[in-house]
């Protein structure tokens, strides 16, 4: 295999295992011996200490946390905002500008690959060629012989710290399920594959995989050499990629070569969210061209990175008449102060906080129904922070003389969208799109 370069022993196997443990994570740090030898206090004079709250970036974290206005510069909440139309645009226009979405052409051929009945839904196996990467590979389901146009929801598949699965995560198509996804679905989802459940209540779903997941995943053979060497693909086989053990070298090399990407998409004149963006409307597209869909009645759902996702693709794409963005929900203020350890390169959009706060970026949406679903024991966030996201999003509502077609809920428990909370969602869903 190429790129023989070592893992750091801390690498963590599953996202499950680091959200339990993100609570108990400090920050350690070791001074080099060269630079503590520069450090000598006897050899440099040192100012007075501010005294500030302790955050995850030490005694900045005050400082950085003010450079912001609060509200943000586009917050609708300020009281020069009356006018909800003209509001929105500008700050659309700025949104646009700094998640700076690459232009990857119009919607693409689709082809059908297999075409088949599971679980009381007809499915289709899909795919298409974007300019770019690997052929994107999508399921859709629906109802046995159901009677077209149906409304419609485009599914949004989780992070998980697993890049290997994409649309497999929310998805089954069959009774051979993958160990790591039973116990992926078992872990997040109930038990549940939640695309199915709700395409069962009359809904055409799609679900893709997107950039660096499962089919759009970044492969080795594509890769050049990393001389300076952090991550190892030791010990894989190309025999069987669906083994557990290549998935598992797998998903922490994707893991190590996050920032990587990162940096990349930022030296393109691009950010993360900008390239979901820009594939999650391609993929929503394809949705809304279908015959058998109401493109008047399109929604959007996912849970963590898929809840992520949904900020964005809710908050930029007014085509999405329903949104439910599930265990991604918080401030800017809670990540640069206690939390970004805990998240994904995917979530940044730089300069953005001075323009919008972390939740305003779903609220480009109003007045179009729009729920969040949290966690009140959520590893990933802190408490206080995810409230108070909720109560900026309702005063965006309540502002834009929209508050019903607002809702935030808070459940008991870690990071999860579970029974009750697909429940939930769905009858928000069949409240506005049904």
């Amino acid at each position: 295999m190429k790129n023989k370069i070592n893992l750091p022993n801390h690498t963590l196997t599953s996202r499950r295992e680091f959200i339990k443990s993100s609570t108990a994570l400090g920050i350690l740090s070791i001074l080099p011996g060269s630079f503590k030898a520069f450090a000598n206090q006897n050899d440099m004079k040192f100012t007075t200490k501010i005294k500030e709250s302790k955050s995850i970036i030490g005694g900045y974290g005050t400082w950085a946390n003010g450079l912001v206005e609060n509200p943000a510069k586009l917050s609708f909440r300020k009281s020069q905002w009356k006018d909800t139309a003209s509001w929105r645009k500008k700050a659309i226009d700025k949104a646009s500008e700094l998640i700076s979405s690459p232009d990857i052409g119009k919607t693409p051929k689709i082809t059908i690959n297999k075409k088949y009945t599971f679980d009381g839904l007809e499915i289709e196996e899909l795919s298409w060629q974007l300019p770019y990467g690997q052929i994107t590979e999508a399921v859709l389901l629906k109802p046995i012989e159901s009677k077209g146009p149906l409304p419609a929801i485009l599914g949004l598949h989780d992070h998980g710290g697993n890049k290997y699965f994409g649309k497999r995560k929310i998805t089954r198509i069959s009774d051979q399920i993958h160990p790591i996804m039973s116990e992926h679905q078992k872990n997040y989802y109930g038990g549940y594959a939640w695309a199915n459940e709700i395409a069962k209540r009359g809904y055409v779903v799609l679900v893709h995989d997107v950039f660096t997941f499962a089919s759009r995943r970044v492969l080795f053979e594509d890769m050049t050499e990393i001389p300076w060497g952090y991550c190892s693909t030791k010990g894989m086989s190309d025999n069987n990629p669906e083994d557990v053990k290549n998935i598992n070298i797998y998903n922490k090399w994707a893991a190590e070569h996050e920032h990587i990407m990162a940096k990349s998409l930022f030296c393109a004149g691009t950010t993360w969210p900008g390239v979901f963006l820009a594939e999650d409307q391609i993929a929503l597209n394809v949705l809304s061209n279908r015959k058998d869909v109401d493109a008047e009645r399109l929604g959007c759902a996912g849970l963590s990175g898929g809840g992520l996702r949904t900020v964005f693709l809710g908050g930029m794409d007014h085509r999405v008449k329903c949104a439910v963005s599930v265990g991604f929900m918080s401030t800017w203020s809670d990540f640069l102060l206690n939390k970004s350890f805990t998240h994904t390169w995917m979530t940044y959009a730089p300069l953005m906080p001075k323009y919008l706060d972390f939740p305003e970026i779903l609220g480009l949406r109003v007045p179009l129904p729009t729920m969040t679903l949290n966690n009140n024991q959520d590893g990933l966030f802190t408490l206080s922070e995810m409230k108070k996201a909720d109560k900026i999003l309702q005063e965006v509502f309540e502002k834009a003389g929209a508050q019903d077609r607002y809702k935030g809920g808070f459940y008991p428990g870690i990071h999860k969208f579970d029974a009750q909370m697909q429940r939930d969602a769905f009858n928000w869903f069949d409240k506005w799109l049904n």
